[in-house]
């Protein structure tokens, strides 16, 4: 077996139960497996063991073991976390697999052919990933050295993972040392990864094989990548904390808070301003703050002497990394996260929750409901919808709300070429291609590793491109172009799309392999002109909101304008809405809007006054009107302006279609659509 210590392993770092690890391994007498044998035999039967026969250490384990209920014959650890389960667990412990993934591309070269076979576990003793001698990986299945396996002390008895955990120091395992009879033909060395600066057990590292494999140094490989992997979670630790001062520093000036408390994403205190009734010192965890819990979680579980209404997710790159607990001085209203989110974007990772998407409408609410219920669900997620209906938003609820973690990375599809997307979404290495970066980069999987990786107008992407991402998403590994080394990703997938999927694929521009995999679950977004009673709701929010943001005074939209609003189909949807109304407040100060500073689309879909005629008559004929107008504009919307398929929606001709869209001046809502008159006209 080669000198595995001559490249990709870090030196050996200090840790806990790592004092005179060196003169152990030294020191450590290499018994026999018929030694060992003969002396487990008589412990399994009860007889006493000489002196010597067997170390203390593995003696005390299986003494554990043998407490535990651990049966001698048992053959193969329990299999506890498959699909969702498993995907929910390493969601838990994303941190830690975000630093595994920075050693596992270099593990997996250093491992190949030697026969051996790294694994990290969960403080539990659950195996979260595995990488290494591909003979051997097959082999451990078979006593479910594998991912989901569960090795801690009480399931399969004395093991390198298990008597790690027990003892929250390095253990070397070999051979008839194992506590069951099925594992004595392997050999292990496990070392515990510990949390900088506070020692809580994050999980274990192990280097397994068969007998073969045994080198008393293993060990202290094992130990060196897992200080190494304790100083990228240190690293990545101390750059979320500046993060969360730089926070502090820019809340500091307000003049609206009497106490401001920054608290980091394991829920300890890191820093306190002004007189806050919070109880712990810094470095100490607030009593009730689980770690990584979301926010939302957080408020509902802080000190009675603190309001949930005060407390403020930070977030980087659509990640969580803490909170603001923020003490409004008196007088001043308490401002909630939604309006926190509105003043710096209608996108702010800090609106990633479904409870604040406004909408009341029984089509909203529907969406609403079912997003809540995928949120927490590790699959991939189609969101359906057409352009400006709020596509994002929902991604980001379904990634920072019930479920957040990880990074949010954002690609859209239909920017850019075909090389430019695949050098953006898999990343390239030096020279690859003309115009790369001399370092090479990492492609948004990468970024997303451990999160969500969120794909725009997926129905862009070019055929040539969609096995490659779909083989990227079946088998979670992704090669930079020029590369041929392997990159493990763990990312949960929403797409978002405003074309109709099921049409691509008949018509041979998109995969059906692929729209079934990332189409496992569909959400879709109603459009603006289905929300009944949403309007009303959407205008207030965004005259309040953005009057707020430009040092504005608010306008007041009289019923003949709401009338107007609320007959206009609005074909950009929420998107739409929200730039007229910005429009509307900075266009003109007076204290009320005029009809005629509508947009003129808008005013063309507007009811026509009735003409004084008979009672009966007018009104009712306005409204006939406008019902046909708003037929029309619906039918052509939903053909994205070919005139033809909409008038066989109707059930009228092109010619009559054209005639009633001169009649209500439709002209300007079709070509908006995408529509083209010209051409429709000729065709009739």
């Amino acid at each position: 077996m080669r000198d595995r210590n001559s490249r990709g392993v870090p030196p050996p770092m200090s840790g806990p139960g790592d004092s005179g690890l060196v003169e152990h391994l030294e020191a450590r007498p290499l018994r026999t497996d018929r030694d060992v044998n003969a002396a487990w035999e008589k412990f399994v039967t009860g007889e006493r063991i000489g002196s010597g026969q067997v170390g203390s250490p593995v003696l005390d384990s299986w003494s554990r073991s043998l407490a535990a209920g651990v049966r001698p014959e048992g053959v193969l650890a329990p299999l506890v976390a498959r699909g969702d389960a498993l995907g929910r667990l390493r969601h838990h412990h994303r941190e830690l697999m975000m630093a595994w993934s920075s050693v596992f591309t270099a593990t997996t070269q250093l491992l190949a052919g030697s026969g051996s076979i790294m694994l990290l576990t969960s403080p539990d003793g659950v195996v979260l990933d595995a990488t290494g001698d591909h003979a051997t990986l097959d082999a451990a299945q078979d006593i479910h050295l594998m991912i989901g396996g569960n090795w801690c002390e009480g399931a399969v008895g004395t093991n390198g993972i298990g008597t790690a955990l027990a003892t929250r120091c390095p253990a070397q395992i070999h051979g008839a040392e194992h506590f069951c009879e099925g594992i004595k033909g392997w050999t292990c060395a496990a070392a515990p990864i510990f949390e900088p600066g506070t020692n809580e057990l994050l999980g274990v590292l192990d280097i397994s094989g068969p007998p073969q494999t045994y080198q008393r140094h293993n060990l202290l490989m094992a130990v060196s990548v897992a200080r190494h992997l304790e100083m990228i979670l240190s690293q990545g630790s101390l750059r979320e904390r500046l993060r969360l001062m730089e926070q502090c520093m820019s809340r500091l000036s307000l003049s609206d808070a009497s106490g401001l408390v920054a608290i980091d994403r394991r829920g300890r205190l890191i820093h306190s301003a002004g007189r806050v009734p919070i109880g712990v010192g810094v470095g100490e965890r607030v009593p009730g703050l689980q770690p990584n819990a979301d926010v939302e979680e957080w408020a509902r579980h802080l000190p009675t002497s603190l309001r949930p209404e005060w407390l403020h997710p930070v977030t980087t790159e659509g990640r969580q990394i803490g909170a603001l607990l923020v003490v409004p001085g008196r007088g001043v209203r308490s401002v909630t996260p939604h309006r926190l989110a509105e003043q710096s974007s209608e996108a702010d990772p800090e609106r990633s929750c479904f409870d604040n998407i406004l909408g009341k409408s029984p089509a909203m609410l529907e969406a609403t409901s079912l997003g809540r219920k995928l949120a927490s669900k590790r699959v991939p997620v189609l969101v359906e919808g057409e352009t400006g209906v709020g596509k994002e938003l929902f991604a980001r609820a379904l990634h920072g709300g019930e479920s957040q973690g990880g990074p949010f990375i954002t690609y859209n599809c239909g920017a850019a070429s075909k090389e430019l997307i695949a050098s953006d979404l898999f990343g390239h290495i030096r020279g690859a291609f003309t115009g790369a970066t001399n370092d090479g980069r990492p492609g948004r999987f990468e970024l997303a590793h451990g999160g969500t990786l969120c794909l725009d107008e997926i129905g862009e992407l070019p055929l040539e491109l969609q096995p490659v991402l779909l083989r990227a998403l079946e088998e979670g590994v992704i090669y930079r172009l020029g590369d041929t080394q392997p990159r493990r990703v763990d990312v949960r997938l929403i797409a978002m799309t405003n074309r109709n999927l099921r049409e691509e694929v008949v018509a041979g521009r998109f995969r059906r392999d692929l729209y079934y995999r990332i189409g496992v679950t569909r959400l879709r977004i109603p459009p603006l002109r289905d929300r009944d009673g949403d309007l009303d709701l959407l205008v207030a929010f965004f005259l309040e909101h953005l009057s707020a943001r430009h040092g504005v005074a608010p306008r007041r939209l009289g019923p003949e304008v709401m009338e107007a609003l609320g007959a206009y189909c609005w074909p950009g949807n929420v998107r739409e809405l929200r730039n007229v109304i910005e429009s509307l407040l900075l266009m003109s100060s007076e204290p009320e809007v005029a009809l005629e500073e509508l947009p003129e689309e808008i005013l063309a879909a507007a009811p026509r006054k009735p003409r004084v005629e008979p009672a009966g008559t007018g009104a009712e004929n306005s409204s006939l009107e406008a019902a046909e107008r708003c037929a029309i504009q619906k039918a052509v919307i939903n053909f994205q302006g070919n005139l033809a398929q909409a008038a066989r929606l109707l059930g009228i001709s092109r010619s009559t279609l054209y005639r009633k869209i001169e009649r209500y001046r439709l002209e300007e809502f079709v070509r908006a659509a995408g529509g083209s008159l010209d051409t429709e006209r000729g065709a009739d």
